[in-house]
């Protein structure tokens, strides 16, 4: 299967999970054509200042990828820490985490959610 990039699904959220800011998806694999693995696979976008709130996976776990920009993420045990491109975060199932974007350009990183089986 092939995809052009007009029929990725793009979607934006206002304050995602308490966050703050606008959030853009581009969603690459929809939970459908998962086979049942995950739920998302996308490049996620946070304008400047913009955050994705505190949150806790359950039965799923997720990496961040970043691509370019400066993250602030927040860790289960509260720590704080600043990634940049290349950087990864996992966030494994039954622990939290938020990510804001702490720089001055868009942050822009690939989030990639699998189910805990």
């Amino acid at each position: 299967m092939i995809k052009r990039k007009e029929e990725v699904r793009k979607e934006q959220h206002e304050n995602f999970l308490g966050g703050k800011g606008l959030m853009e998806l581009n969603h690459f694999l929809e939970k459908e054509d998962a086979s049942g693995t995950g739920r998302l696979f996308s490049k996620s976008v946070l304008k400047p200042g913009a955050s994705i709130g505190f949150h806790t996976h359950q039965g799923d776990f997720e990496t961040y990828y970043i691509l370019s920009g400066r993250a602030m993420v927040t860790e289960d045990d509260g720590s704080q820490h600043y990634l940049g491109a290349g950087d990864v975060m996992f966030t494994g199932n039954g622990f939290g985490h938020a990510i804001e974007n702490a720089g001055e350009e868009d942050l822009e990183y690939l989030a990639l959610i699998l189910f805990d089986k």
